[in-house]
């Protein structure tokens, strides 16, 4: 992997590993590592509630090196361009699945949050949709506040990170997905080099074609759905590309971000690590959900 200048190589090599050069069996062993620095028994735990419950299930993301964006020779758009190296240079825990609708509606009876009648809303452990990147916000600072932990959401670098788990390809599990990997919508021709606008499925249809969360494999880290089911809100302002400052909002309008992982509206070339998509903060959609990060 190639190092920006102001990296020193000798510095990092031993406490942040390269992840792309590792297989399978050194990165989950450098997570199991971690997740026993921490005093854990596992790589996945939950925090409690206040009220005696579970909060979502976490997995613990070892820190280490990688490269985020497409590669050069994959089929990609400018705006997930250019490949660029990165450190992840603190352990964290994300979300096992993306945050359920149950999850969701217990933050709701606790609050006072009502969802808007008029929307479509799931069930059960569906991933929760038709919630703001600002309501997402909300209820990582009630998650905070209930288990004395700090929730938050994923950076786009850490969201990318964590879904690669040591895959330099363009999906985790090489250059090709399946729906055995991902629920997407296979009628669709696969176009990456093409960048796509949302389309605000809310207004034009009337069911959700999501599913329970957690069916499909997981990636190397114990990870499910971060390929597909619904886009997944970061927390990162949205670049025209990695090599661009944030895009900044106009006085009194909502900030653009970046949402990752593709969904089952979209085809399967949205489920790529690096494929990415502008949404706005306070923006609703039907394919639309989000995932945690702890610190640690």
């Amino acid at each position: 992997m190639h190092l920006p200048a102001t990296m020193d190589p000798e510095r990092i090599a031993p406490s942040l590993p390269d992840t792309f050069a590792l297989h399978e069996g050194e990165l989950i062993a450098l997570q199991v590592k971690a997740a026993h620095a921490l005093g854990l028994s596992d790589t996945h735990f939950r925090d409690g509630l206040a009220d005696g419950t579970a909060a979502p299930a976490l997995a613990v993301i070892p820190a280490g090196a990688f490269e985020y964006g497409a590669a050069p020779q994959e089929a990609a758009p400018a705006q997930d361009r250019p490949r660029r190296a990165a450190l992840i240079e603190r352990d964290f825990a994300i979300g096992v699945l993306p945050v359920t609708t149950e999850e969701f509606e217990a933050y709701g009876r606790a609050t006072g949050w009502r969802r808007r009648a008029e929307l479509v809303w799931l069930s059960g452990r569906k991933p929760v949709i038709n919630v703001r990147q600002t309501e997402a916000r909300d209820y990582c600072a009630w998650l905070s506040q209930q288990t004395s932990q700090r929730y938050r959401l994923p950076t786009e670098q850490e969201w990318e990170y964590a879904y690669r788990a040591g895959a330099s390809s363009a999906y985790p599990q090489g250059d090709r997905i399946t729906p055995a990997d991902a629920l997407y919508n296979a009628s669709q021709g696969y176009d990456a080099a093409r960048p796509k606008r949302p389309r605000l499925l809310s207004r034009c249809f009337v069911r959700c074609g999501a599913m329970e969360a957690g069916k499909l494999r997981a990636n190397r880290w114990g990870l499910h759905d971060m390929a597909g089911n619904v886009w997944e809100f970061t927390a990162s302002p949205w670049t025209r590309d990695h090599a661009s400052l944030p895009e900044r909002p106009l006085p009194g309008k909502p900030q653009a971000v970046v949402t990752k992982g593709g969904s089952w509206f979209d085809g399967p070339e949205d489920c790529r690590a690096a494929a990415r998509r502008r949404r706005l903060e306070n923006e609703l959609d039907l394919n639309l959900g989000f995932r945690v990060v702890r610190e640690i």
